[in-house]
């Protein structure tokens, strides 16, 4: 019974926090019904939970496996975040060489790129920006790591974006 009683305590916390770090997620990217939704459910596991370990508190195995779960929970909802790869992100190439080669080969990959000019130490450096679904970040770099292993790269969360020229998916894959 007591093992049921700890286990409760660790998975319903693990869940509810999943939920939360989901849930701040979704709020930076606006996702205003997912975020209430996700609310809801989650802070009605969390009073019953916290309720249980609170009416216990002589139980300190309570704590310590409520404490373990949210911790564990935040790892889980990481994770969870990351395999989804909600959301589209800018990123910014400034090559050390092979400007071109870089952009014709994102280019030929279905990528619209956006080539900018700037000053930099050494002198004028051109400046790639991608806008990609947050899911294909590890193909675009794999992509100017082929020609370029020492191209400075900045990925930035795009929380909203309007037009332009984004991927085309192939619908058979």
């Amino acid at each position: 019974m007591l093992f049921l009683e700890l286990a409760f305590i660790f998975f319903s916390r693990v869940i509810d926090v999943s939920m939360a770090t989901m849930r701040m997620l979704l709020i930076v990217k606006g996702k205003r019904l997912q975020v209430a939704l996700i609310g809801f459910f989650e802070v009605i596991i969390y009073i019953v939970v916290l309720g249980r370990v609170v009416n216990s508190l002589d139980k300190p195995l309570n704590l310590l496996v409520y404490a373990l779960g949210f911790a564990t929970g935040n790892y889980v909802g990481m994770y969870i975040e990351e395999k989804l790869a909600l959301g589209y992100i800018a990123v910014q190439v400034i090559p050390s060489e092979h400007d071109f080669e870089i952009i014709d080969k994102l280019r030929d990959n279905g990528y619209g790129v956006t080539v900018l000019e700037g000053m930099g130490k050494a002198g004028l450096k051109h400046i790639l920006t991608v806008y990609a679904p947050r899911k294909e970040l590890t193909k675009i770099l794999d992509l100017v790591g082929e020609l370029d292993t020492k191209a400075f790269t900045a990925i930035m969360d795009a929380k909203k974006t309007l037009g332009g020229y984004y991927r085309q998916q192939n619908k058979g894959k």
